[in-house]
């Protein structure tokens, strides 16, 4: 049989390409004679970058000199291949890069500072992975290191989302100008900027926001939607705390990035040949099926009833995703401490479950 083999990472444990080898082990060992395909796969989260390296001709790593969401300095990097760079905001001013939260004052301004490295350098193209963000500065922080002039009540802006309720003007005839081929921002969910489903509401308390914090971040980016114009309401707007409509207002175009990498990695055509189709996660949720890259392989794989082709293995699955196409590795192992200590042993043993399971050894 042909089997793509297709993850996400599982994040805090394990890349996409970690994932999708584990997984390659445990059917090789049921059913060696079968023909794998890894296509390590990513929506626009971290480990973006090096999912596409892996697949771009030419890739070269190009590091530059920037700071992390609370202004320490931090080395940045784009991945390049030819005239397109790949700017992963997680490893510049990402959540995970700080040990205490700081949810107002954290910024976005080594996003910017990479993106304009990236645009000195001569690309005509450059791809954004915004999730995995610390702030919820709709963007102003990246747009301020383009060129962009924000003003407060009383003069400068204070950075991140603590200062954008005192917005009152901004200057935009500094800005860089886009590359020739444009900037396409890859999104993992619909999230307008403000509002009960915005980026405040949904997304800050995972930032550490308290219930009044995200009240005021809210407040703030409505302020700016009121300032700086645009397209507050688009789908994705309020990714990664309103970068994508801070860059959407630059001019840069709000995209599916699981639809946009699948299509970077050739993930369609390979699906169309494949007999069974895998794909992985830590957790596997409602959410997952939302512009997730496991939901979108799945629905390329033709879904998970009626005869899909589709399969996914992820760290834990929520009750009403249980059914005979998700195994639960903390089931598997019998807890998540157990799951998360070795995943990739338990990733192995159960995709060999699932070729002896389903399909019998050869």
């Amino acid at each position: 049989m042909r089997v793509l083999i297709a993850p996400d990472k599982f994040k805090g444990t394990l890349t996409a390409t970690e994932a999708a080898r584990a997984i390659a082990d445990g059917w090789h060992q049921i059913r060696p004679e079968d023909d794998l395909t890894l296509l390590p796969m990513a929506d626009g989260g971290d480990g973006t970058a090096s999912v596409l390296a892996e697949v771009l001709p030419d890739p070269q790593w190009v590091r530059v000199a920037a700071v992390d969401a609370i202004g320490r300095p931090h080395p940045g990097r784009y991945l390049r291949s030819h005239d397109t760079a790949v700017v992963e905001l997680a490893e510049i001013c990402g959540i995970a890069l700080l040990d205490e939260l700081q949810p107002m004052s954290s910024h976005t301004i080594g996003l910017g500072i990479v993106i304009a490295a990236a645009l000195r350098a001569g690309v005509s193209r450059i791809l954004i992975a915004p999730a995995g963000s610390a702030s919820t500065d709709g963007g102003t922080g990246a747009l301020a290191a383009l060129g962009a002039r924000f003003r407060g009540r009383d003069g400068l802006l204070p950075v991140g989302g603590e200062g954008l309720s005192s917005l009152v003007g901004v200057a935009l005839d500094g800005l860089e100008t886009l590359p020739e081929k444009g900037v396409d921002v890859l999104v993992d969910v619909d999230a307008p900027l403000y509002g009960p489903s915005g980026a405040a509401f949904v997304f800050g308390p995972q930032k550490g926001a308290s219930d009044e914090q995200v009240a005021e971040l809210d407040a703030g980016l409505r302020q700016l939607a009121s300032v700086l114009g645009g397209e507050p309401e688009a789908p994705g707007a309020g990714a990664a705390g309103g970068v994508g409509y801070g860059l959407a207002c630059w001019g840069a175009r709000l995209v599916a990035g699981a639809e946009e990498i699948a299509r970077l990695i050739g993930l369609d055509d390979v699906a169309r040949e494949a007999d069974v189709v895998i794909t992985g996660e830590g957790r596997f949720d409602d959410t997952s099926l939302s512009g997730k890259a496991c939901g979108h392989v799945l629905a390329v794989a033709g879904g998970v009833a009626g005869g899909g082709r589709g399969y996914v293995i992820a760290g834990s699955v929520a009750d009403n995703q249980r059914g005979s196409h998700a195994l639960d590795l903390t089931e598997l192992a019998g807890s998540s401490d157990a799951a998360r200590s070795d995943p990739a042993r338990w990733l192995t043993q159960a995709a060999g479950d699932l070729a002896r399971r389903d399909f019998g050894p050869r």
